[in-house]
């Protein structure tokens, strides 16, 4: 470095260090800065308007540096908005909360008796970015209870219970009355007492309620897929908004009452009850968070009290475990995702019962799926026999099908399907009947398919080298691919992808597919890999056994079907005379009047 440059670049130093000292705010500005700050907070909390006078910022300011102003003092509720946040333990066997002063409300929720992918406390929530406040209106002022600070009526809770008091004055106050309940339940009773003259709503106060939730599990993309609100209304019915964008909705004060809202995530909600009901109600959902964080849910809503004046609410704080959201009761397990239309009611009715079957014997969850994949296979073996004896049927067809085809030429088309039929009808050979057992079939797998992602069961449960089934296990991690967006190989879906190829291969040796039919086959594995390659590998297990199994089934029953012996079957039907009234009937007759009519209407054409 010369002695120009070196001049220059300690010349550059000084005038930097320079203008910090220079530049830098003095005590006032600092001071008058923080006291607009809290000004503003004030202003969000309702308990200013905007047309703040300079009496009203003194005393702001005054709050701010925890001396109580007698401007303050006169606002309503003005007392409480001094004072130094303190967090109370309240807790039970399965739920440990953080009550805040601030707001009287619940600060974090942890679930004792589970831990997050990585191996720490499991909390739901936390922070100054989750919200419970009641809003209504005092002294023509309007209130936000979020914000304001209430007091312990015992300095620490005894008897898993505890006292939150707003006070107004010594007779005038609301008490928030926590007490833990069976499990993850916890009741929260408000009480207003003595402010039927200062609080000018009525029965009916505003509550306002919003969480931002920590990420939980592995993969913060299939946490959000799985994450949203649901509601309950009184007449049954549970509803949801989307999961895959943000979205808000409104439900008029006039239609029917909600009586819980669940903040859901992918393995554990938050849900809030009102045996009253809710009315009036919005929902929120976001993805605008931090990066630890999956995502933002909030709801306002108006509540009645009850016959007594209070407001009775109940939290729940657990797992979607089916059968534990079952015992809750309200259908609160319909919140899980086992599908839509008929693949619910097979997850609900049929798979379900036999999981938690197989459960009592306290095997080990790979176990569990093997055992489900053999039963759900014997099942079906009837379908998968005649599925393949009909392949075998078309495989032994396919010389006369080559001499009708070379007889008949590729360039009429609807010639040859009508000379085809005919084959068909003659040997007493069904050619859907190798897709339709299939087609049977696939309600079943695409049930699997919306089943174990949905299975808290398999969340940090291990097999061989999967250390937890309820998502991706990983072979290899590499940067972010560009458009397809991998950052990872599942090796278990690696592995049922080369078996479904394999698989490809030996069916189109039974069917004797040949052509284009014949390498669209092998296309599918490779999408569903780069489907699946995010999906549980407990699900990519389940498709991998599924393959083996199928396997086995088909060189069992190869030793059962003898091509021989179905090509005598086919000579002997050929033989036989044709009834002209079953021949006029059925679906292949329709088709062969449909071609012949096709084939009427192209010579039509080409006169």
């Amino acid at each position: 470095m010369d002695k120009n440059t070196f001049t220059g670049l300690f010349l550059i130093m000084l005038i930097m260090v320079g203008s910090f000292f220079l530049l830098k705010p003095s005590a006032d500005e600092v001071k008058k800065e923080q006291q607009k700050q809290h000004l503003d907070s004030l202003k969000r909390a309702g308990l200013v308007d905007a047309k703040a006078t300079k009496a009203d910022t003194s005393a702001a300011a005054a709050a701010k540096a925890g001396v109580v102003d007698s401007a303050l003092l006169k606002l309503p509720f003005g007392a409480a908005t001094v004072g130094t946040e303190q967090l109370i333990t309240l807790e039970n066997k399965e739920v440990k909360l953080k009550v805040s002063t601030i707001g009287g409300r619940i600060y974090s929720v942890e679930l004792k008796n589970y831990q997050t992918f990585d191996k720490k406390p499991l909390i739901l929530f936390d922070g100054a970015q989750s919200h419970f406040g009641f809003k209504f209106t005092a002294g023509g002022k309007p209130i936000n209870t979020d914000e304001l600070h209430f007091t312990p009526t015992t300095p620490q809770a005894a008897n898993g219970a505890l006292t939150m008091r707003l006070s107004y004055s010594p007779t005038q106050y609301i008490d928030y009355v926590y007490t833990m309940g069976p499990e993850y339940k916890v009741n929260l009773t408000v009480k207003p007492v003595g402010l039927e003259a200062v609080i000018n709503n009525g029965n009916t106060l505003n509550l306002s309620w919003s969480a931002s939730l920590h990420k939980l599990e592995k993969d913060i993309k299939t946490e959000r897929q799985y994450s949203t609100v649901y509601y309950h209304n009184t007449d049954g019915d549970v509803d949801y908004l989307s999961p895959a964008k943000d979205e808000t909705k409104e439900i008029a004060a006039d239609a029917k009452k909600v009586d819980w809202i669940s903040f859901k995530q992918h393995f554990f909600s938050s849900v809030l009850f009102s045996k009253a009901g809710f009315a009036k109600t919005n929902f929120a959902t976001t993805t605008d968070v931090n990066g630890t964080d999956i995502k933002q849910m909030r709801t306002d809503v108006s509540i009645n009290a009850d016959a007594t004046g209070t407001y009775p609410l109940q939290f729940y704080f657990g797992p979607n475990r089916f059968s534990t959201l079952k015992a809750q009761g309200d259908d609160l397990e319909k919140q899980i995702d086992l599908g839509w239309g008929p693949l619910k009611y097979i997850n609900r009715f049929a798979v379900l019962p036999v999981f938690n079957f197989l459960q009592q014997f306290n095997w080990n969850y790979g176990i569990i799926i093997l055992v489900l994949t053999l039963l759900l296979k014997l099942v079906l073996s009837p379908l998968t026999y005649k599925s393949y004896l009909s392949m075998a049927k078309m495989r032994v067809l396919k010389p006369e099908m080559d001499e009708i085809k070379a007889k008949v030429g590729e360039d009429n088309p609807t010639l040859l399907q009508q000379e085809y039929l005919k084959l068909y009808r003659k040997a007493g050979v069904n050619p859907l009947g190798g897709c339709l057992p299939l087609l049977l079939q696939m309600p079943i797998v695409i049930a699997f398919f919306r089943f174990f992602p949905s299975l808290f069961e398999l969340r940090g449960q291990s097999f061989l080298w999967m250390h937890d089934l309820s998502t991706y296990d990983t072979i290899l991690t590499f940067p972010a691919l560009p458009l397809l967006g991998w950052t990872h190989i599942s090796a278990m879906c690696l592995l049922m992808t080369i078996s479904t190829l394999i698989y490809t291969y030996f069916n189109n040796q039974v069917s004797g597919a040949t052509g284009q039919m014949k390498y669209i086959g092998y296309i599918s594995p490779l999408i569903f890999f780069g489907v699946l390659n995010s999906y549980p590998a407990g699900l990519n297990y389940y498709y991998f056994l599924a393959n083996m199994m199928t396997f086995l089934q088909q060189y069992l029953i190869r030793q059962m079907v003898d091509d021989k012996k179905i090509h005598s079957q086919i000579q002997e039907n050929k033989k036989k005379p044709e009834d002209a009234k079953k021949k006029k009937s059925g679906f292949g007759a329709r088709m062969e009047e449909m071609m012949r009519q096709q084939q009427q209407a192209n010579q039509t054409k080409k006169k």
